[in-house]
């Protein structure tokens, strides 16, 4: 619900979670929460209905039979696992970059990869490090190291029949950020954008200047060291870059809702820059 009184959220016992993005003590009414609550016209109301079918359509059209496996990527001596899910018409893979304690498995990564995949776009979520690498901390802040092994998951995509024609885009959070713009710096790097959530672009120090891609930096306004280095690197960088911050999120953003506006600026992003031919019919399906 958006708006709720104090005193009846915490009557609330039987439902297993509640999420109220406003409450109040002295609620009174509705209307007085709102800057402008004036009544949405009947025209406007179809408008949105057939804009909402039209993307339902094309969410199920491209759904299909689609890819849904456990893959293993050749980078040097080693493999790396990951999870590999697409549409049956991949126009564009956003390519999961996980930070510190991060991976495949983690259930925030998981979740803004299915509101990623309501655009109808694809998401590889992989491991950049193996899990002995993974117990020493210097291996999470080689930030090379993780950008060659993202370097080899692109160009293993690349390799697919189901993949090779679509754009890549790159989603990072805290280190993985940094070995992200790390990559897309590389020359002859063709990566349609970037997202970092929470991350640590300050980690790709002199090759932001390099970096192309238009990139998106999202951080929770109660995370003040990261959001700091956030706005000194997007000062060095030259590629289209916003910078967006969720208020009352902490660096994980835990906190209710949060995720889900940091998931919903990644999609629209992501459908913006790598779906630019299916204008406003690639608005995501926010989360219910």
């Amino acid at each position: 619900m958006p708006l709720a009184p104090t005193q009846m959220l915490a009557l609330l016992t039987e439902p297993d979670d509640v999420c109220c993005l406003g409450s109040a003590r002295n609620f009174q009414a509705v209307g007085y929460h709102y800057s402008d609550f004036s009544p949405t016209a009947d025209e406007e109301v179809v408008q949105l209905l057939d804009a909402a079918a039209r993307r339902l359509h094309r969410v199920l059209a491209a759904k299909g039979p689609g890819v849904e496996e456990e893959v293993e990527i050749p980078s040097g001596a080693i493999g790396l696992r990951g999870n590999l899910q697409l549409p049956a018409r991949c126009d564009g893979i956003e390519v999961f970059a996980h930070g510190s304690g991060s991976g495949r498995h983690s259930p925030r990564n998981r979740f803004v990869a299915s509101v990623l995949q309501r655009t109808a776009l694809g998401t590889l979520l992989l491991n950049l490090l193996t899990p002995a690498e993974e117990v020493n901390r210097e291996n999470v802040f080689d930030i090379p190291l993780l950008a060659r092994r993202l370097m080899a998951a692109t160009r293993w995509l690349g390799t697919r029949n189901d993949t090779s024609s679509g754009l890549v885009g790159y989603f990072g959070a805290s280190t993985g950020a940094g070995a992200a713009l790390w990559a897309a710096a590389e020359p002859g790097a063709r990566i349609g954008a970037i997202v970092s959530r929470g991350g640590r672009p300050d980690l790709a120090g002199p090759r932001l200047a390099a970096v192309r891609a238009p990139t998106l930096l999202i951080v929770g306004s109660a995370d003040p060291q990261v959001l700091a280095l956030n706005r000194r690197a997007m000062a060095l960088m030259r590629a289209p870059t916003r910078l967006e911050i969720i208020p009352e999120a902490t660096h994980l953003f835990e906190e209710p809702g949060t995720l889900t506006q940091a998931a919903t600026l990644a999609a629209e992003w992501f459908s913006h820059h790598l779906l630019p031919a299916r204008n406003e019919e690639s608005a995501p399906e926010l989360p219910q």
